[in-house]
């Protein structure tokens, strides 16, 4: 009272002298608005602040509440129910601290990551490239690649395996296709060649190019299962006349087919061995131009890598912590919750803080043949690899994980895709739509290596 009254204000009437003003009376007025008539009546003017003011709150609630009666608060209190749901569903989709979520489900991880999170996720926890001597770059552009892309589905929905299963899909199909038709060798080479579909890509790409096949069964074995492709303008050597890549006389190979310039001769290897050793092979034979499948991340695979050669700590993107309450151990610890092929600490870190390789081993033959390393040797192969190379270049992945569904690489060490996440209406036009989510998840950072000329 003492607050309005110093106000010259009054939360009652103001009453006539000649008319006695009842308690129930004074209640009763100060609920209700008050009506021009009243104003009059009372003498006051309706432009007085005290008439224009907004009653209180507790005012307001006490007038609602008198006027819908006892049979509605049951409604009340379900609609206060539903809001406070509402309020909890929308914290647990939106605060990262939840992870109550299905792995390696791509809703999930929208809905913990964001489609703005899965954009600016690649690259997060580095991509470590090799340096090349000269810094010398790739001709072609995310552009010509995009463009490729649009040509390649068509092709790839004719191919005769449908399920490659341990076998290339199709990131990596359309990175061969592209490749070798960009180049145009006079000469294809593949070592390693299982049911034949890179055999197949290859042939899609150069129609009329001679090819050399590699591999210790010869895909017309698996004829007898199921589908397979054995090229007519292929020379094989497999089965009984396998040879391994490393004991071919090259010179008097290639010479038969009419090649001289190895420089017009490219070389893939999806054959699962050491690529340090590939490379050091290729490189005496003279071959310049060489396409690895499986270049496997730090701490995966069943061989030693160029991406694992250049995951070095003075390469940008490269280098680990083996200390478990790092930022890095922290953030691999939450993405293997969601990527089949992620790797936390524990993963990769052997004894004596090991990373390197896989837990410092350098890995050869289908994992049957284990060296361990020490950080030194790794290093050094590192730097043997850089002075010979005049380019070095990952394939990106095809699209985002919010268009492929892919659960298997994480994106954190891949680099952008050619196709960004939440770019749908491109992805559908492009006819990736159409094909099966699964074969979207053998990516694994195939790479291009452009060796340098001797003496360079």
């Amino acid at each position: 009272m003492e607050r309005g009254m110093n106000n010259g204000q009054s939360l009652w009437h103001s009453q006539s002298p000649k008319t006695p003003t009842t308690m129930l009376d004074r209640a009763l007025s100060s609920r209700r608005p008050h009506s021009d008539a009243d104003l009059s009546a009372s003498g006051e003017s309706g432009t007085d602040e005290s008439k224009t003011k907004r009653p209180h709150i507790y005012l307001l609630a006490s007038n609602f509440l008198s006027r819908i009666g006892h049979q509605w608060w049951p409604c009340l209190i379900l609609a206060l129910l539903f809001l406070v749901l509402l309020f909890l569903i929308s914290v647990a989709f939106h605060s990262h601290s939840f992870v109550c979520i299905s792995r390696f489900d791509p809703a999930a991880r929208i809905g913990f990551f964001g489609l703005d999170g899965l954009e600016s996720d690649f690259g997060a926890l580095g991509v470590p490239w090799c340096r090349s001597k000269h810094g010398k770059e790739v001709e072609w552009t995310s552009k010509d690649l995009l463009k490729g892309l649009e040509e390649f589905v068509p092709i790839y929905e004719t191919r005769p395996i449908k399920n490659n299963m341990y076998g290339m899909g199709f990131d990596h199909s359309f990175g061969l296709w592209f490749m070798a038709r960009w180049l145009k060798p006079d000469m294809m080479i593949e070592s390693g060649a299982f049911k034949g579909h890179s055999t197949w890509v290859l042939r899609q790409a150069m129609p009329d190019t001679p090819m050399i096949s590699l591999t210790p069964r010869h895909p017309e074995k698996y004829l007898r299962k199921g589908p397979a492709y054995v090229d007519g303008n292929c020379t094989y050597f497999a089965g009984k006349d396998f040879v391994d890549f490393g004991s071919v006389d090259w010179k008097n190979v290639l010479r038969k087919h009419g090649i001289t310039d190895l420089s017009r001769v490219i070389v893939f290897f999806d054959d699962h061995q050491n690529e340090l050793k590939r490379l050091k092979q290729a490189l005496k034979a003279g071959f310049r131009h060489l396409i690895f499948e499986d270049n496997y991340d730090t701490g995966t695979g069943d061989h030693y890598s160029l991406r694992q050669i250049c995951d070095q700590s003075h390469i940008r993107g490269g280098g680990h912590s083996c200390f478990k309450d790092s930022d890095e151990a922290r953030m691999r610890s939450k993405r293997k919750k969601f990527w089949e092929k992620a790797v936390d600490t524990e993963e990769l870190c052997g004894p004596g803080e090991t990373w390197w390789g896989v837990k410092g081993e350098m890995r050869d033959d289908f994992n049957h043949t284990n060296t361990p390393i020490s950080y030194n040797q790794h290093f050094q192969n590192s730097r043997y690899v850089e002075s010979i190379l005049d380019v070095y270049w990952e394939l990106p992945p095809v699209a985002g994980p919010s268009l492929t569904h892919q659960s298997r690489y994480d994106p954190a060490r891949a680099t952008p895709p050619i196709v960004a996440d939440g770019k749908h209406r491109l992805f559908q036009r492009i006819g990736l739509g159409r094909l099966d989510k699964s074969v979207f998840n053998g990516y694994t950072q195939m790479v291009y290596l452009e060796i340098s000329k001797p003496g360079s």
